[in-house]
């Protein structure tokens, strides 16, 4: 297979230049063109540098930092995949990660370089969406795990102080924040389940009324400075569902509620044609029409007034 000849570098799955000792491209396929809005034509016979501009984060020149010609082909035939920006004529800069292949000629010096290039928007995104998911775990995990060490080392430290009331009372508070701590490490395995396309579904015939009243019972013991009003009519169709995955939906819609909200929370259903159409209800600011897109994104905070409304 000769790496030269410009229908071979159509076999490879990524974009491809092969690129000769004194820098200049000399074979590119189309893969490689349209990353930067080019002709192959136009690709072969400019410097590399200039045709495939490649900087690293810090802004210096890869094809000149990179060592490619450098090396022993030997030693290191392969060049490291890097990340590295892309910056296209007329185009903002492109994450893209690189890689590539060093070729010795006869004297077993480099004589030519072929690089790989990958679009890495896809491997960036899923990058900010882990940092995203372990930045919401550390703050949704913090106040929950720093009252039971609260409560605990007061409790170990003054037991004898204490009345039966009142250790009753920081048992009762220290147990409900880990059953939180429980339910949030359950949540955050279900996301990279989600993620992986590999959460199970336990579907059964339901009603919605038997789903909401374990999360009522749950609310009242949580929430006693809170009011929880259902309007759920007991004649609405039945569902074919898992009832525990809709009742975790009810319940975080009901907790942003309680943290963001101000007043009654109410949970009202009513019948849709053969679906049935459920919104949890919080009295407060509302939500401004141009987030409410936004809302049900992962890890998206409303950076505003206090109140909801969700559906």
């Amino acid at each position: 297979m000769n790496p030269q000849d410009p229908g071979t570098l159509e076999l490879f799955p990524d974009a491809t230049v092969l690129v000769a000792a004194d820098g200049v491209v000399v074979a590119a396929n189309a893969l490689a063109a349209r990353l930067v809005r080019k002709t192959v034509s136009a690709l072969v016979g400019q410097r590399a540098a200039d045709a495939l501009p490649l900087r690293e984060p810090n802004g210096d020149d890869w094809w000149r930092c990179s060592a490619g010609f450098d090396v022993d082909p030997t030693l290191l035939p392969r060049i490291a995949e890097r990340r590295l920006d892309l910056h296209a004529p007329e185009s903002t800069p492109r994450p893209v990660t690189v890689t590539g292949l060093r070729i010795a000629g006869v004297d077993g010096a480099v004589a030519q370089l072929s690089v790989g290039i990958r679009r890495a928007d896809r491997h960036l995104g899923l990058e900010r969406r882990r940092s995203d998911l372990i930045s919401t775990a550390s703050h949704e995990l913090r106040a929950p795990l720093t009252s039971v060490r609260g409560f605990t080392r007061t409790l170990l430290a003054r037991w004898d102080r204490f009345g039966d009331a009142t250790r009753k009372q920081m048992l009762a508070t220290i147990d409900e924040d880990a059953n939180r701590v429980t339910r949030l490490l359950t949540e955050l395995l279900d996301v990279s389940r989600i993620e992986a396309g590999r959460l199970p579904l336990q579907r059964r015939i339901a009603t919605l009324p038997e789903i909401v009243e374990p999360v009522a019972r749950r609310f009242e013991l949580e929430h006693r400075d809170r009011r929880l009003v259902l309007d759920v009519p007991s004649d609405l169709p039945d569902l074919v569902v898992e009832p525990g995955r809709v009742e975790q939906v009810l319940v975080n819609l009901i907790d942003n509620a309680v943290k963001h909200g101000a007043g009654d929370i109410t949970v009202r259903a009513r019948a849709d044609g053969e679906m049935v159409r459920c919104t949890v209800a919080a009295e407060g600011g509302g939500i401004p029409a141009g987030q409410l897109e936004r809302v049900f994104g992962k890890y998206y905070r409303l950076k505003q007034a206090r109140g909801s409304e969700s559906g």
